[in-house]
This record gives structure tokens, C-alpha cells and sequence, in this order.
């Protein structure tokens, strides 16, 4: 049984269960307060806070988790990524109060205090630069830090900014951009290998999907140059002849979804008809 550390709340809990449910491995737990359920087949998942995952797997107690870039950085152990799963997408960045004075690095002069919720990674990026900082350890709210005096700067996540700014801080820069991340510690055990590889890349089918559309059209025979080049797809479209058809033949492609509105458009001034797209649950490579 493969045991998969997932996390117990939030929305990264919720896309982590969308992505799974979609890979065929739907959550079945017994309650929602349930800390194991069945993943079906081999797999078993385990609930735990996003921030304890890394070490449940660094310590053998998970084969494989799902947890933010963020979260596995700070926590310092050796763990290997197995997939970029695209979600949760946000960035830690350092911040100052807006009007102050503090608009880049070089303003942060002397030894800074920085509150922060990473005080690992807060301490590395400023020690890669060679500027001593004072670490003040929060465990959560460090907007409020400079506010109240107890910090010069704060070190944290956020995702498009506006919280920063509705606290009057703004960003000085970038230490990370995060995502969701498939993790093991390396050289998971042989006789384990062979599931971590077929969930590696049953979600990776679904993620490979997400963006893309299945197209089928009927469209003039005479006009397939120009429709292969509207039509693309992973390896040129499959042209198939239709019964009766004549002077038509039914193209299928698979195309990128935010190209369908103008992918459309270009196959009907060809004289294309009976244009149907549909929604991919996977698709392998």
C-alpha cells in the first residue's frame, strides 16, 4: 500500500482532491474528519497540515506527498519533486511599508529585523547577499509586524499582492515562486518505485488535459493544406474519410483550449461544418 500524505484543509487541500478524483483516485473516507481514507487499488492517503508533510515523507511515514514549494524549501530536509502540479501558485517575496523609503534591496540597510513565517528561507536569501538580519518568528499576520514596530521588513507569501497592499506594504522583491509539488524522499524503495511511477503519471495525464481540446470537424478535401495548418495538434490532425462524404473529409486535433475561439473562426472561412469540441479527462504523452 502506497501511503500519500495529503493536506487536510484549505484550498490547496481542495485542488489536491480534484486532481486526484479526476486521475481516477477519489478520496473515500469514512467522515470529512477522517485522517486516512482510500485512494482505491494501492493507494492510501493520509491527512496532515500542508507545513508537516515534508517531514512525513523524509521520515518514512508517507511514500509520496502533495505540499507547496514553499513548505518543502523551509523545511530543509532532502526531498526529491516528482511533479510540478501547476496549482497554488504563489510567490514569497520581501516587504516594506509603502512610503518610507524602502523601495529595494539597497534601502534595507544595517541589521534589519524581518518577521516572517520562514525564517529558514528568510535567513538564507539575506545571508546569500551577505547582510546580517535580525529573525523574528511569526505564525502568521506578519503584515502587522511593521505596522507596530517589532519589524523593519517582513518576508512572505501572497499570490497577486492585494493583501500586501491593503495593509500598506509594498513588495521589495521576489525570494521564491511556489507551487503545489509531488514529493518522495530520495531513492524510495524499489518494490514502490513502479506505483509512484503509475501515479506520477496518471496526474500528470490529467494536468497534460487541462488545457486542451479534442476537435472534430468536417472540412473540403480540397482545402487540407490550409486546414493542417489551422490544425496542428500533437502531431498534424487525423484525417478520416466519411461515408459518402466526397469532396469532405473529417478532421480530429487536439488544440490548445484558449486557441478554440479563432481555431474555430479560421476552420469555417475553409468551409468547414459540423464542428464539435469536447473536453479531455487525460492525456498521455
Amino acid at each position: 500500500m502506497l501511503k500519500i500524505a495529503l493536506p487536510n484543509k484549505g484550498r490547496l487541500a481542495e485542488e489536491t482532491r480534484e486532481l486526484f478524483r479526476d486521475a481516477g483516485l477519489e478520496v473515500r473516507a469514512s467522515s470529512e474528519r477522517a485522517l486516512t481514507a482510500s485512494l482505491g487499488g494501492e493507494f492510501e492517503a493520509l491527512f496532515v497540515r500542508a507545513q508537516d508533510i515534508p517531514e512525513f515523507v523524509a521520515d518514512g511515514a508517507a511514500d509520496a506527498g502533495v505540499t507547496g514549494f514553499d513548505i518543502v524549501s523551509e523545511s530543509g530536509r532532502d526531498l526529491d519533486t516528482l511533479l510540478d502540479l501547476g496549482f497554488g501558485r504563489c510567490r514569497l517575496v520581501v516587504a516594506a511599508r509603502d512610503g518610507i523609503g524602502i523601495t529595494s534591496l539597497d534601502d534595507v540597510a544595517g541589521t534589519p529585523r524581518v518577521a516572517t513565517v520562514f525564517p529558514r528561507l528568510a535567513h538564507r536569501f539575506f545571508e546569500a547577499r551577505g547582510q546580517s538580519v535580525e529573525i523574528v518568528p511569526m505564525s502568521g499576520s506578519a503584515e502587522i509586524a511593521p505596522h507596530i514596530g517589532i519589524a523593519d521588513v517582513i518576508v512572505d507569501l501572497t499570490s497577486t499582492g492585494s493583501t500586501l497592499r491593503v495593509n500598506g506594504l509594498i513588495e521589495i522583491t521576489t525570494i521564491l515562486e511556489s507551487t503545489a509539488r509531488l514529493i518522495a524522499a530520495p531513492g524510495s524503495i524499489s518494490e514502490k518505485a513502479r506505483a509512484l511511477e503509475e501515479l506520477v503519471g496518471a496526474l500528470s495525464s490529467v494536468l497534460r488535459a487541462r488545457d486542451k481540446r479534442y476537435l472534430m470537424a468536417n472540412v473540403p478535401r480540397a482545402a487540407l493544406d490550409r486546414v493542417k495548418a489551422v490544425l496542428p495538434g500533437i502531431d498534424g490532425p487525423t484525417v478520416v474519410d466519411i461515408l459518402d462524404g466526397q469532396s469532405f473529409v473529417a478532421v480530429h486535433a487536439v488544440v490548445d483550449a484558449g486557441s478554440i475561439f479563432r481555431t474555430i473562426a479560421d476552420l469555417k472561412a475553409l468551409g468547414g461544418s459540423g464542428i464539435l469540441v469536447t473536453r479531455i479527462e487525460r492525456l498521455m504523452p
